[in-house]
C-alpha cells in the first residue's frame, strides 16, 4: 500500500534502555512517518539534578536518539525542557526557591538548544497531581518563565499539566497570554478532545488518541494534533498508548472521514505550530 499522507505522533518518548528504535520501527511499519520526540524526565535516566547543567545529559541523549531515529527513515523533532514533576523531586533535597531557579536554569539551557536549531520546542507545565499551594504557585512561575522564553525564541511550548477541563484551560491561557507568546504555540499535551474550547482560547491541543477521542475531536473540526504519549518504559509496556496506535487509528479513520482532515492534523497543524517541514 502506498501511503499518500504523513502520519505524525506529536508526543513520544523513546528510551535506549527500553524498546528504543524497535518502537520506532513498529510506528513506521504501521504507517507512521514523523515523531515529536520529547525528552524523558531526568530521574528516569538515573540523574539527580542539583544544578541546571545536570539537565544537559538528558538533552544530549534526546538529540542522539533523534539522530538515530532519522536514520531509520522516520523524521523526528526534539522537544526539550524540564518536566514539571521535577519540582517534587528537587524539593526533597533543596529549598523551593532554589528548585525554581534550578528549573528555570534548565529551561534556559533547553532554550539554547532551540536557538541553535537542535530542538523545535520547549517542554514545561505544572504537576499533574495534588501539591501544596506554595508548590503550585512556584510551578506556575516556572511555566510562565517557559512561555517568556518561547515568546523570545518564537517557538512552541508543550505543556504537561493536571487533567484539564475548560476552567483549567482558561487559567493556562490567561497565564500564557500575559507573557505575549503566540497562543497557537501553546500546546496542551495529553489534551482531551476539547477542540472548540482550545480554539476559542487560542491554545493548540495535542489530543491523546484514546478510544473514541479522535472521532469526538473531528466532530469539532481539525484544529488539533494527535499523540500517544508513548513512554517506552520496560516496566509499563504500551503506556500510555503504544507506538502503532496513531498510524493504525488514522488509516482506519481515513476510510470513514477521507484523507483531507488528516493532511491538516498530521502536516499543516504541526508545521504551523512548530515551524517545521513535514514531507513524505
Amino acid at each position: 500500500m502506498t501511503q499518500s499522507f504523513p502520519i505524525t505522533d506529536e508526543h513520544m518518548h523513546i528510551d535506549p534502555r527500553a524498546k528504543g528504535l524497535k518502537a520506532v520501527k513498529e510506528f513506521q511499519n504501521a504507517g507512521g512517518t514523523h515523531i515529536f520526540l520529547v525528552m524523558k524526565p531526568s530521574w528516569t535516566l538515573g540523574i539527580k539534578v542539583t544544578k541546571p547543567e545536570d539537565q544537559i545529559a538528558v538533552f544530549e541523549e534526546t538529540i542522539d536518539i533523534s539522530k538515530q531515529i532519522n536514520e531509520t527513515g522516520v523524521t523526528s523533532f526534539p522537544v526539550l525542557g524540564v518536566h514539571p514533576a521535577e519540582i517534587t523531586k528537587l524539593t526533597e533535597y533543596m529549598e523551593l526557591s532554589k528548585a525554581v531557579e534550578t528549573m528555570k536554569g534548565g529551561l534556559d539551557i533547553a532554550a539554547d538548544y532551540v536557538n541553535r536549531g537542535l530542538a523545535v520546542g520547549l517542554k514545561s507545565g505544572r504537576p499533574h497531581y495534588p501539591v501544596s499551594p506554595e508548590v503550585w504557585d512556584a510551578s506556575n512561575e516556572v511555566m510562565e518563565y517557559a512561555f517568556t522564553l518561547a515568546r523570545d525564541l518564537d517557538c512552541a511550548v508543550q505543556l504537561h499539566t493536571e487533567d484539564v477541563g475548560e476552567p483549567e484551560l482558561i487559567d493556562i491561557a490567561d497565564r500564557a497570554r500575559k507573557t505575549g507568546i503566540k497562543m497557537y504555540k501553546v500546546v496542551k499535551h495529553y489534551a482531551p478532545p476539547l477542540v472548540d474550547v482550545c480554539e476559542r482560547l487560542g491554545i493548540f491541543p495535542g489530543v491523546l488518541a484514546g478510544k473514541g477521542a479522535i472521532e469526538e475531536a473531528l466532530e469539532q473540526g481539525t484544529r488539533f494534533m494527535m499523540e500517544t504519549d508513548y513512554i517506552d518504559d520496560p516496566d509499563r509496556p504500551g503506556a500510555v498508548l503504544g507506538p502503532k496506535t496513531i498510524p493504525r487509528r488514522t488509516l482506519k479513520l481515513a476510510e470513514e472521514f477521507g484523507e483531507e482532515p488528516f493532511w491538516k492534523i498530521h502536516k499543516e497543524n504541526p508545521e504551523k505550530v512548530y515551524e517545521v517541514d513535514i514531507e513524505l
